[in-house]
């Protein structure tokens, strides 16, 4: 069967198949509509983890909210240490130190007046900007916090053998 000349079919192309271009009753059969099996564990396995991360980011956000409640308290309570030395510094050493020691109270409570203030994701913000920002300070602080609360530990593990020793 040879094709008009009129007809322009692609190059080394002569003729045209009936039916290529129309699908068989198999081959929609084949073509799958509805979610498999695997489709489905897998949105299984997303929704676990969604509810995992916002669970995980809840718990974070309690934390950091308990740890600016006592970081603050802390900080007012060293606020009122200095406040109190301010006077004492000041019959020993003169007027100008005690003035330095109640200017640091009086920072050291601002500090402390804003960290009450804000919210977890307030701080979390800061801290991923200030990150951005100093890349080499916030590692250094990472290194000296890490550093501390491995001594903190040690201490702990430490006393807690010392008292086990005691007690036997």
């Amino acid at each position: 069967m040879m094709v008009d000349q009129n007809d322009t079919l692609p190059e080394g192309t002569d003729r045209i198949v009936p039916g290529a271009s129309t699908s068989s009753a198999n081959e929609e059969q084949m073509i799958v509509t509805e979610p498999t099996n695997r489709d489905k564990v897998i949105g299984k396995v997303r929704e676990g983890g969604t509810k995992l991360a916002d669970t995980a980011a809840e718990k974070t956000r309690g934390l950091v909210g308990q740890g600016l409640e006592r970081s603050s308290e802390a900080l007012a309570n060293v606020s009122k240490l200095v406040g109190g030395t301010a006077e004492g510094l000041e019959e020993r050493l003169g007027a100008e130190y005690g003035d330095y020691a109640r200017k640091a109270a009086n920072a050291i409570e601002d500090v402390a007046n804003k960290l009450a203030t804000k919210n977890p994701d307030e701080l979390i913000d800061d801290t991923r900007e200030f990150v951005r920002k100093s890349p080499g300070v916030a590692l250094a602080g990472a290194a000296i916090v890490g550093f501390a609360l491995a001594r903190l530990v040690k201490t702990g593990l430490d006393s807690g053998k010392s008292k086990d020793r005691s007690d036997a």
